[in-house]
C-alpha cells in the first residue's frame, strides 16, 4: 500500500546538489508537511507514494531553490534612479530618497513585486537586510516565501522609528525575543557596516545576536574607499577591525568583501566567517572583483547575493551564477570558478552563509522542500550534456516554470498563486 505525501514533483532530471553532486535521470521528489520525505527514481516513488499534487517535470530539471545571501528587497522601489555612479554617490542618493519616502505601506508594496521578481527567477529564500522589516516579513508570511531578516542598525537619521540607538536595542531584544523559530530559518541581526558604526556599537550589536544565536549580517570592504574611510577612523580596514573585536566567526556573514588583504582572508578562514558575494552589483558600482578563488581556496564558505535592485538593477540570482562564473576567469585562469561552483554558491553554500545548511541549500531527505522546475525545452539550452553548465553559462531566470517554497507551490507554469502580481505592480507603479 502506498504511502501519503503532499506533494510529488517526477519526471524530469533531478539535481540534488549533495555533496556527491547527484543527478538522477527520470528523478523525483516526495514532500509531506513542507519537508523532502524521499528523492529517488520516479517509477519508484509514483509506487510507493500517493499524492495530493503533483508536478510533472519531463523535459525539465529540478532542483534545489536559489538562496539570495544578500539584499535589500525594497529597493525594487528606486530600480533605475542610482545608476552610473560610485558606491559613495549611491549611498548619498539613496539614504536622502529613503529619508523621504519610507513607510511600512511603501516597503511592503516594494517587497511583494520583489518576492514576485524573485519566484519568477527560482530564488526561495533571501537574507534581506532593510527598514520596517515588520512589513517586509508580513508580505512574505501572506505569499509562503522564506524571508531571513530582522532589525537594521546603521547610525544615520532612521526612516523606520526615529528611536535612539540604546532604544533601539532594546527594541531589537523584544524583536528577536517574540520571533518564532520555524524550520528552515533563524533570527538575524543587521549592522550595516564599520563605518556607519562605531566598534562600542558593533560590539554592543554583536553580544545581542550571540544572546540569541542570531546571525549577523555586515557591509565589509566593499571597495578601496570604505577600507581606506575606515583605517582613517579607527586605524584598522574593516576585516582587521571586526577581528580586533573578537566579532569574526561562524555566526557572522560579510556582504561584498571585495577588498581583502591575504591575512584578512587567512582570518575569515580561521573563524569560519562567510562572505556573500555579489559580483553584479560590485561590477556596476565599479567597486572592483571579490577575491572569489582566493576564499574557496582558503576553504571560507561563499554564497551568492545580488544586492538591492538599485545597485544590481535585478533580483535575478542566475544571472549572478553566470557573472560569478564568468568575471573571476578574466585574470586569465578560465578554471577559477567552474560551473559546478557557482551554482553550489547559489544553492548549499549560500545556506551554509545563513547557517542553515542542514535545512536549505540541496535536495536530500529532511530538508525543507524548497525546489524549482527549470524548462529545459529551449533551443538555448540543448543538447543537454552537462547540468551544472546549462545553469551556470546558458539558463536564465525565464526558464524556471515552477517553484516550491516549503512544500507549497507559489508558482505554477509560470504563474503566482498566492498572490496578484498585476495588482502588486499596479500598487508599486502607482508608488513611483
Amino acid at each position: 500500500m502506498s504511502e501519503h505525501v503532499d506533494l510529488l514533483v517526477h519526471g524530469g532530471d533531478v539535481l540534488t546538489v549533495d555533496e556527491a553532486g547527484t543527478l538522477l535521470r527520470g528523478g523525483a521528489v516526495a514532500v509531506r508537511e513542507g519537508e523532502i520525505i524521499a528523492v529517488g527514481r520516479a517509477e519508484e516513488l509514483r509506487t510507493a507514494y500517493t499524492a495530493a499534487e503533483t508536478i510533472g517535470a519531463e523535459g525539465c530539471l529540478v532542483l534545489p531553490g536559489l538562496v539570495n545571501a544578500h539584499t535589500h528587497l525594497a529597493m525594487t522601489l528606486l530600480r533605475g534612479r542610482a545608476d552610473d555612479v560610485t558606491l559613495q554617490g549611491f549611498l548619498e542618493r539613496v539614504l536622502r530618497w529613503e529619508a523621504e519616502l519610507l513607510s511600512p505601506k511603501n516597503v511592503a508594496a516594494a517587497v511583494r513585486v520583489a518576492i514576485a521578481e524573485s519566484l519568477r527567477a527560482g530564488v526561495t529564500s533571501a537574507l534581506d537586510m532593510y527598514w520596517f522589516h515588520e512589513a517586509a516579513e508580513r508580505v512574505a508570511r501572506e505569499t509562503g516565501w522564506r524571508l531571513h531578516t530582522g532589525p537594521t542598525f546603521m547610525d544615520v537619521p532612521d526612516p523606520a522609528d526615529g528611536l535612539a540607538y540604546g532604544e533601539r536595542l532594546e527594541w531589537a531584544r523584544r524583536d528577536l525575543a517574540d520571533r518564532s523559530r520555524r524550520p528552515g530559518t533563524r533570527p538575524v541581526l543587521f549592522a550595516h557596516s564599520a563605518y556607519t558604526l562605531d566598534p562600542d556599537q558593533l560590539l554592543d550589536i554583536a553580544a545581542l545576536a550571540r544572546e540569541f544565536g542570531a546571525l549577523l549580517h555586515i557591509h565589509a570592504a566593499e571597495n578601496a574607499a570604505e577600507v581606506a574611510t575606515v583605517e582613517v577612523r579607527y586605524g584598522k580596514r574593516p576585516v582587521e577591525l571586526l577581528d580586533s573585536l573578537g566579532l569574526l566567526g561562524p555566526d557572522l556573514l560579510l556582504a561584498h568583501a571585495v577588498d581583502l588583504t591575504g591575512p584578512e582572508i587567512a582570518a575569515l578562514a580561521r573563524t569560519g566567517t562567510s562572505v556573500a558575494h555579489c559580483p553584479v552589483s560590485n561590477l556596476k558600482l565599479g567597486c572592483g572583483i571579490a577575491p572569489v578563488p582566493r576564499l574557496l581556496s582558503a576553504g571560507v564558505t561563499v554564497g551568492l547575493g545580488t544586492d538591492g535592485a538599485v545597485s544590481s538593477n535585478t533580483l535575478d540570482v542566475l544571472g549572478a551564477v553566470r557573472q560569478a562564473a564568468l568575471v573571476h576567469k578574466a585574470a586569465g585562469d578560465p578554471t577559477a570558478v567552474g560551473a559546478e561552483q557557482a551554482v553550489r554558491m547559489a544553492t548549499i553554500e549560500g545556506a551554509r552563509a545563513l547557517g542553515l545548511g542542514d535545512h536549505l541549500g540541496s535536495l536530500e531527505p529532511g530538508k525543507r522542500a524548497d525546489l524549482i522546475v527549470l524548462d529545459l525545452g529551449g533551443p538555448h539550452l540543448r543538447p543537454r550534456h552537462d547540468p551544472w553548465s546549462t545553469l551556470a553559462y546558458a539558463a536564465h531566470s525565464a526558464d524556471v516554470r515552477d517553484t516550491v517554497v516549503e512544500g507549497r507551490v507559489l508558482m505554477r507554469e509560470r504563474v503566482l498563486t498566492t498572490f496578484d502580481e498585476a495588482a502588486a505592480l499596479a500598487d508599486l507603479e502607482a508608488l513611483a
